[in-house]
């Protein structure tokens, strides 16, 4: 019996029944849609898919949770500076976790032992899932920061989501329903988040011309905007252009080196500044 078969099987399986949609991707076809390196561990033989982009997203997970354990150490008595920390060692694990799924260990995870290659892995769920409460634990970090009197509402909106999110997501998992398991679904779900922070960010800038606001409005266009050079590169086909010519630079690569600056820019920029507001 296959793993496929197994799958079909399972109720847990029943995610990896969603096939890729290149419908010629097999175990011999990935090797030549993208790089790979087979390298030994523990004395097996394992495949590395796109070395170059594993190193890429690891190196965003561990910078992104070192981060968020320093604003743990510096949290003093400053709430703001918790939520801070938790935040991004949500969303550095959830990059570690989506790392060894869509690149460094695919294979293992998508393609080995299959008649059909699996679209996604319940890796990728996970990380969707982290990548998502991360959003919701930094609003909460946020308004403790500038806007301390909806601190309530914030919690009770960042719970709520959390769960609606969650269901929604695992709905998706065990069904299985591609559409509610997509990058693209929890981006819509983050969105309204951002554009608040710049709302709100925006404002008390102009009101009061705290370094704080002008730092937290770097870090909100840091995000619009490694989120156009994501799609922009994608749209342009430009990962296809370059590995037909030996060269390999995805998409995900643009958003991770982008999210690697971004994410020193907090180190060195927005720690030093985050404070709870006076009620």
């Amino acid at each position: 019996m296959t793993v496929s078969d197994q799958n079909s099987r399972s109720v847990f399986g029943r995610l990896a029944t969603i096939s890729h949609e290149d419908e010629s991707l097999n175990a011999e076809t990935w090797f030549t849609v993208q790089p790979c390196r087979i390298v030994k561990l523990f004395g097996k033989p394992v495949v590395i898919t796109q070395p170059s982009s594993s190193f890429w997203v690891y190196l965003l997970g561990i910078l992104t949770t070192a981060v968020g354990v320093y604003f743990l150490a510096r949290q003093g008595e400053a709430l703001s500076r918790l939520y801070w920390g938790w935040s991004l060692i949500l969303w550095g694990v959830g990059a570690l976790i989506a790392g060894t799924s869509y690149q460094a260990f695919g294979y293992q995870l998508k393609c080995a032992g299959r008649e059909k290659v699996a679209w996604t892995s319940w890796w990728e769920v996970i990380y969707l899932i982290f990548q998502q409460y991360s959003i919701n634990v930094m609003l909460v970090a946020v308004v403790y920061s500038c806007l301390p009197s909806a601190v309530n509402i914030a919690v009770a909106v960042a719970i709520l989501v959390s769960v609606v999110y969650a269901v929604v997501v695992l709905y998706g998992a065990f069904k299985p329903v591609k559409e509610l398991i997509t990058y693209e679904l929890m981006v819509k779900f983050c969105t309204p988040f951002i554009y608040f922070f710049i709302l709100l960010n925006g404002w008390r800038l102009v009101q009061y011309g705290l370094p704080l606001d002008a730092a937290l409005l770097g870090v909100w266009f840091g995000l619009i905007i490694t989120d156009r050079l994501y799609w922009w590169y994608y749209n342009a086909g430009l990962t296809g252009k370059l590995w037909a010519k030996g060269r390999w630079f995805s998409e995900n690569d643009v958003l991770h080196v982008a999210l690697v600056v971004w994410v020193i820019y907090i180190a060195v920029v927005l720690v030093p500044l985050v404070e709870d507001a006076a009620v």
